[in-house]
């Protein structure tokens, strides 16, 4: 029996177009796919969810492929990842998100090396979580830092996880702080 069962998916998207300035000559688009699931481990003590974070790689291919259709691969600049768990859960259950929907992103935009940000909670049905989002290639590239908001009305409910990927195609509209451009990014570690 599989550990996944999906209640529901949903796909944002966010075009912007300015800041308060002058029109951006592309805009920059970010894109939220999330999926709600029920909690396998949901009210009990699981002590190995090394199979749950297994099976997860597909739900991360999946929602991770659409983001790619989405936005093109070409177009990918920035990324993240962000798990809710409804309040008869831990922590740790939306924690296995971090290898596997990591390891799916990676796999389909050919392998960066940047860290992949992230966030997480425990919350109540309809609760909203800012997610942070950063340059692909290299985690210092200060332009690209951003976030998007996560949340569908009617989830996480108590016994459920809403798991969500998130890319965009580029950095804030308007960025003018400084430090490294994605231009000057050469080590290749996705540090600097």
């Amino acid at each position: 029996m599989s550990l996944i069962e999906i209640r529901k998916r949903s796909l944002n998207i966010e075009t912007i177009y300015h800041e308060g300035g002058p029109v951006a000559a592309t805009p920059l688009r970010l894109a939220a796919a999330c999926a709600v699931i029920r909690n396998p481990y949901a009210g009990r003590y699981e002590p190995d969810l090394m199979p749950f974070m297994a099976e997860l790689r597909s739900l991360g291919t999946l929602l991770a492929q659409e983001l790619v259709d989405t936005l093109g691969k070409e177009n990918v600049e920035v990324y993240s990842k962000a798990a809710i768990v409804g309040v008869d859960g831990e922590l740790e259950h939306g924690a296995v998100w971090h290898e596997a929907g990591g390891w799916a992103m990676r796999a389909l935009l050919g392998e960066p090396k940047a860290m992949v940000p992230a966030a997480k909670a425990v919350a109540g049905t309809g609760y909203r979580l800012m997610v942070p989002l950063h340059y692909i290639h290299a985690s210092y590239v200060r332009s690209h830092y951003n976030s998007m908001e996560i949340g569908i009305q009617d989830a996480p409910r108590p016994k459920e996880i809403l798991f969500a990927l998130v890319m965009g195609t580029g950095g804030r509209i308007h960025s003018r702080l400084g430090g490294l451009t994605k231009e000057q990014v050469s080590v290749h570690d996705g540090q600097r």
